[in-house]
């Protein structure tokens, strides 16, 4: 009898528990550590490729182009919100970024209106749902600095939005470069690049225009590329079908993977990235797209493209050919080439 009713007792808190889980979809977590459904989760790699440019986790205040991610999930998300709503409410926001219907106001102020990508609508679903229910890393001040902006003092208001999954985790684990798929080991340097060129190229064009974004792509962007070779021991280049310097042209192989990933985003699906492997090396290969930022220096003339930076942009590249380009196009693809370990 005793044995009967310990059974049952363990049936029921296993019954219990997988109703909770299955109710949570992907189950959040408080602990500082990467959990395996957060890691199944589609929408957390998709976050970490499509946003994390502008709104990395791990910048520091000064170096913020954008706000991170969980100051977005927390101006987005009250204790009423459905997510059915929340994912509505960024759908919208990415449909049509603009000031009027920025719930970020003092964002808006210091980063301007973020660039309009229009992603496929299955991605920021992906995204969003993963924002919702799941924990996402936050920088060390951010805490701080969101309740000094509510008036809460240092270290207070933990209780809002911190239950039913809503709530947020300092640290996510690093994770090292061995334990990476290689599709995942040339993501991280790809993007981890971008991120370094768009950081600067972005805060130029923020704080001195147009003109000197130009001219600092000219100065520095190979040199930036080539810091991020040595610091990831792999070798990252840019290739383009319309190169703006020649010594970026892509050769007939890379044109080939520039026109396949032209046709997904043409289709308005996710890339996946394209990989090639002999005994030891690994190369990869993924799109660079457009954003109506990038218009102010490869848009089309006298339109987006100011004539005067186009002036600048002729002077400093005669054989220029990277003009004329819409939004969410794909202007050329990463090359990065890496030893198997």
């Amino acid at each position: 009898m005793k044995t009967n009713l310990i059974i049952f007792i363990l049936s029921i808190f296993l019954i219990t528990s997988c109703n909770q889980t299955k109710k949570g979809e992907y189950a959040a977590t408080n602990e500082a550590t990467i959990t395996s459904n957060n890691q199944e989760h589609p929408g957390k790699k998709l976050m970490e490729t499509n946003c994390y440019l502008c709104h990395s986790p791990t910048a520091t205040m000064e170096d913020r182009i954008g706000p991170p991610m969980i100051a977005i999930k927390k101006h987005y998300i009250s204790d009423n919100i459905t997510k059915e709503e929340f994912i509505a409410d960024i759908q919208k926001w990415i449909l049509n970024p603009n000031e009027a219907d920025a719930k970020m106001v003092g964002a808006v102020k210091k980063f301007g209106v973020m660039p309009k990508t229009p992603y496929p609508e299955e991605t920021i679903n992906q995204i969003a749902d993963y924002m919702f229910n799941n924990d996402i890393e936050q920088p060390e001040w951010f805490e701080d600095h969101f309740n000094e902006e509510r008036g809460m003092g240092k270290g207070k208001g933990k209780g809002k939005g911190m239950r039913n999954g809503k709530g947020m985790q300092n640290k996510q684990a690093s994770v090292d470069d061995q334990d990476l798929t290689y599709e995942e080991r040339g993501l991280k340097y790809a993007l981890g690049t971008k991120a370094e060129l768009g950081k600067n190229l972005m805060g130029t064009i923020q704080k001195k225009g147009t003109l000197a974004a130009v001219e600092f792509c000219n100065v520095k962007a190979y040199p930036l590329t080539d810091s991020m070779s040595v610091v990831y021991n792999a070798n990252i280049k840019r290739v383009s079908d319309k190169p703006r310097n020649p010594e970026n042209q892509a050769n007939s192989k890379e044109l080939q993977h520039i026109n396949t990933f032209k046709k997904v985003i043409s289709d308005k699906q996710e890339p996946k990235a394209i990989l090639e492997e002999t005994d030891g090396e690994v190369t990869f290969y993924y799109p660079i797209t457009t954003n109506s930022m990038c218009l102010q220096c490869h848009g089309t003339p006298n339109k987006e493209l100011d004539m005067e930076a186009y002036k600048t942009i002729k002077a400093l590249y005669p054989k220029d050919m990277a003009i004329g380009y819409d939004v969410n196009e794909v202007r050329g693809i990463w090359r990065v080439n890496f030893n198997k370990e």
